[in-house]
C-alpha cells in the first residue's frame, strides 16, 4: 500500500482510499483530499512531520499520522 508519506518532493498521487474513523476521516475529506483528488509533495519538514501537499488548487500541511491514513496510486 502506497500511502503519501511515500511520496518525494514533487511527486503527484491519486487518492484511492481514506482509512481512519470518524472525526479523522472527516477532517481529511474536509481539507479536500477525497477519493479521486491529485495531491502532490511539496516540502517535507526534517523529521517528516509536517508535510505540505497541493491539492485542488491550495496548499496545506498535514500531520505524517493523517499522511499514513491516505493511500495513493
Amino acid at each position: 500500500m502506497k500511502t503519501i508519506n511515500n511520496l518525494k518532493i514533487g511527486e503527484s498521487g491519486v487518492v484511492k482510499k481514506l482509512y481512519g474513523e470518524g472525526a479523522v476521516k472527516r477532517r481529511i475529506m474536509d481539507m479536500g483530499i477525497t477519493k479521486g483528488a491529485i495531491v502532490t509533495v511539496i516540502k517535507v519538514a526534517p523529521f517528516g512531520d509536517p508535510i505540505e501537499l497541493t491539492v485542488r488548487g491550495y496548499e496545506l500541511s498535514i500531520r505524517k499520522e493523517e499522511a499514513e491514513k491516505i493511500e495513493v496510486l
